[in-house]
């Protein structure tokens, strides 16, 4: 059907507004929102049998041309042109285009598989796992890793956003559940081609972690210390290593306190953070997942008994996945509707008291002393930052013959500015930091050190963050949030050395890949490098990367239809 012109009131105000009856409600808003200036989110348009929704169905509402529907909202200002002109690649200079080429690259969606995009750059905040899927034979019961390994090997060869057909294919292939086609009303009745039908990415996150449970696992120094093989038999496993903890469960009869308590043990690959009318924190929901109440059949009173069940983690794994349960079924409409709720989580997350009382005494004194030296590091941090501001009159009291600094030499400039200012020596960094390395090491616990992915600590930090948009279960849309030094080291690091180490051998070398990562050819894009107080992150929404701000990410916490974090991943604090 050929698009209708229609008119809409806000305001006192009417405007002249095109409708495309082919094209979903969602587009006719944006276009009620250029003219009017009401914001999506904020709109109300009133149509036949109440208000506009995403998934109504025009061929039900029957709109007319020259008909008139009423905008009910607040305008806010209207949208405005760029503040900067678009300026294409061939147009910039050297110092914009390193900027432009910075970013990571987005993946293309390829009708409804948000959920799988945002899963995908998600689990990039792992590295030790691209680093065990270079394994030179990568045997597996599914072909799945290998698909994820060239996928990733072709994301770090381009600058342009990538077509996941291939790792979509094994994906279905694998997991039947993800190829389910949308037969829903909206596209039935308006006679379009029915498409793929929408996912859960926290089910796709678990089912892409299961099936790479064969990948071999890494030595305490990163590297690959067993085969597919020995993987696949239960040796040295990547998935065990650095994301399954172990859940210790004990059971106790409420009302025969003398039975025997029941304690049982499970790997578990995320915790979950239950959601309800009086959670506000993460902490709390976590904590309510694991203490509950069960009804079952005591032995000793030969009855059905309520029995309490406190679960802690007796292993705490590099990677510590949390799922935001904002799903659930409700009897009244029979079916899942999502949880609104806002729930505060943390950028910093101490895992104490998740942990079995065995594990926390010897996570406790490592814990202390890391938090310790994170705040001498954060002060003397500062005192280097203030020297710098004042480091460009250095150069006035040198002669013409001196050498150029090195880098070193500068930092030890920058000290000796700072000793002025607080009348101590302030030795160069790298001094302080392998004496902290020396003694947070001497306080681990030797189980812990020979646990190789395993947290040391229990103190993690945010990473990687899987969001979604929209009140309906089975709809909406799912974003990718990953902290941009989980791509880029910090500047003066050993780690920013070894990635530009790692991108000139790649340039010299070129490797071999496997299957379609052979076709991308070239080698990984130079990797930029960040200030050591830049918390910024990058939002994966789709083909589109953009930086966030990390002041933004409270609005992740929900509260309403807009993105609300629904998988959040955490990674250990390094002792190192």
């Amino acid at each position: 059907m050929a698009p209708i012109q229609v008119n809409v009131k806000n305001a006192g105000k009417v405007h002249e507004v095109q409708l495309d009856t082919d094209l979903p409600p969602s587009v006719f808003k944006e276009a009620v929102y250029q003219v009017t200036g009401v914001p999506v989110d904020r709109m109300k348009v009133m149509v036949k049998g109440g208000v506009l929704k995403d998934d109504s169905n025009w061929k039900k509402i029957a709109p007319k041309a020259g008909q008139t529907f009423m905008v009910i909202g607040a305008a806010g200002e209207l949208p405005k042109a760029p503040e900067k002109p678009i300026v294409f690649l061939e147009d910039m200079d050297d110092s914009e285009l390193a900027e432009a080429l910075a970013k990571p690259v987005g993946l293309r969606n390829l009708g409804n598989t948000c959920y799988m995009n945002a899963t995908v750059q998600a689990l990039r905040a792992v590295p030790e796992l691209q680093t065990a899927l270079s394994a030179p034979s990568l045997h597996s019961a599914t072909p799945l890793p290998g698909a994820l390994r060239d996928m990733y090997h072709n994301m770090s060869r381009t600058t342009d956003s990538v077509t996941p057909v291939g790792f979509l294919q094994v994906l279905r292939q694998v997991n039947p559940q993800f190829g389910e086609v949308d037969r829903s009303e909206k596209k039935s009745g308006m006679g379009m081609a029915m498409g793929y039908a929408q996912q859960d990415a926290e089910e796709c996150y678990s089912a892409i972690v299961n099936s790479l449970r064969n990948v071999p696992g890494l030595n305490s120094e990163g590297k690959i210390v067993s085969t597919s093989a020995q993987a696949s038999l239960g040796e040295g496993r990547f998935v065990d290593q650095y994301m399954m903890g172990v859940m210790r469960r004990e059971l106790s009869c409420d009302e025969a306190p003398e039975e025997p308590h029941a304690v049982s043990e499970e790997a578990v690959l995320k915790i979950e953070c239950n959601i309800n009318g009086q959670t506000n924190f993460m902490a709390s929901g976590i904590l309510s997942s694991l203490d509950t109440k069960i009804e079952k059949n005591s032995s000793s009173l030969g009855r059905q008994a309520v029995y309490s069940q406190k679960s802690r983690l007796a292993r705490l794994p590099a990677y510590l996945s949390v799922h935001m349960v904002r799903f659930a079924w409700r009897q009244d409409i029979g079916k899942k509707a999502k949880i609104m709720r806002r729930v505060k989580f943390p950028l910093e997350f101490d895992a104490l008291d998740l942990a079995t009382d065995e594990l926390q005494k010897k996570l406790i004194p490592v814990s202390r002393k890391l938090k310790e030296v994170e705040r001498e590091r954060a002060e003397r941090r500062k005192i280097r930052k203030k020297t710098k501001v004042v480091q460009p009159a250095a150069p006035a009291a040198s002669t013409s013959t001196s050498t150029p600094a090195t880098p070193a030499a500068e930092g030890e400039a920058d000290v000796e500015m700072a000793d002025a200012d607080k009348g101590g020596e302030l030795e160069p960094e790298s001094v302080y930091h392998a004496k902290e390395v020396a003694e947070l090491d001497a306080l681990v616990s030797p189980d812990l050190k020979t646990d190789v992915g395993s947290s040391a600590a229990g103190l993690y930090e945010l990473v990687a963050i899987i969001t979604h948009k929209g009140a309906a279960a089975d709809a909406g849309h799912y974003i990718g949030f990953v902290k941009k030094n989980v791509f880029h080291p910090v500047k003066g690091t050993s780690a920013a050395a070894a990635a530009a180490a790692a991108a000139s051998s790649s340039a010299e070398t070129q490797g071999q890949v496997v299957g379609d990562a052979a076709s991308s050819g070239g080698a990984a894009i130079a990797v930029a490098e960040i200030e050591e107080d830049d918390e910024d992150w990058y939002k994966f929404d789709d083909d589109k990367v953009s930086v966030f701000p990390v002041e933004k990410i409270p609005t992740l916490e929900g509260g309403g239809e807009d993105s609300s974090a629904y998988v959040l991943l955490y990674r250990s604090k390094s002792i190192r």
